[in-house]
């Protein structure tokens, strides 16, 4: 991660998105990239200007799960890849490395990517743009063997400063799978809860959540959030409280089916 800088975007668009990506057969498709190999885990960059954040915002979260043994120059040189999107018109902020830590999941995932744009249009850009394609066909696939992929609005976002997480701030990733036959009320009724954690902990320098709108890829997960932490510190003060996951299970408990928690630091390594 280098130099930010923000773009203004277009308004939030209402027509369908759908992701176009060639999958293999024997896998579920991965998105990640490749340019000359690297050293470590993560980059984070947004780029600036003098006009003014987008009214909502698009969360685009993608999983990997690397294959096991894989050579790790192979590993570095798709992070890297992947952090050079940034690169492309349509995207405003964009991180990419190893995860840090799962505190809950089905499958061991060990990378992610975070993305941020200013419309649906601006993240279908991004999915179909050619060098995209390019590096999830040439980086991506050839080494993971799964993957999941989860997109959502949000218009908690108040400037810069929270639409690019900075160099060290913690993330925290939860996704939720809901029973079925619940209605909005309910989903409603979890994202206040979700929304109202900010101001328990004083940690949290901002939280993202919403309901997914791109189901192809997610594995049934329909609801999701992202909290940003200054910085580890502050994240493992949380858990040493249990007091987040306490008041979250209290509150959306009946409502759950399942729950995946990851986190993850932003590094300031170059690639």
């Amino acid at each position: 991660m280098t130099m930010s800088c923000l773009k203004a975007g277009n308004l939030l668009s209402t027509k369908p998105f759908h992701l176009h990506f060639p999958v293999p057969k024997h896998q579920l498709s991965p998105f990640f990239p490749s340019f000359k190999p690297s050293s470590s885990a993560s980059r984070s960059q947004i780029r600036m200007s003098s006009s003014s954040t987008p009214a909502q915002t698009i969360e685009h979260i993608v999983l990997l799960k690397v294959k096991e043994n894989t050579d790790p120059t192979k590993v570095n040189s798709m992070i890297h890849s992947l952090n050079r999107l940034i690169s492309l018109d349509s995207v405003l902020h964009l991180t990419a490395g190893a995860l840090y830590r799962t505190k809950s999941s089905p499958i061991p995932f060990t990378h992610m990517l975070h993305s941020r744009y200013s419309s649906k249009e601006n993240l279908s850009a991004y999915a179909l743009h050619p060098t995209h394609v390019q590096v999830v066909q040439e980086s991506i696939l050839p080494i993971c063997d799964d993957i999941m992929a989860v997109d959502w609005v949000t218009d908690d976002l108040s400037g810069g400063d929270s639409l690019v997480p900075p160099y060290g701030s913690a993330m925290r990733l939860t996704f939720l799978k809901l029973k079925e036959g619940l209605g909005d009320e309910v989903k409603d009724e979890i994202l206040g809860v979700i929304k109202g954690i900010k101001d328990t902990f004083g940690g949290i320098d901002h939280i993202s959540c919403g309901e997914n709108f791109s189901p192809a890829r997610a594995k049934g997960y329909s609801i999701a959030s992202l909290a940003v932490f200054r910085g580890l510190s502050e994240l493992e003060a949380v858990d040493s409280a249990k007091e987040l996951a306490n008041l979250e299970k209290a509150k959306v408990r009946d409502y759950l089916e399942s729950v995946m928690v990851l986190d993850y630091v932003v590094s300031s390594s170059s690639v």
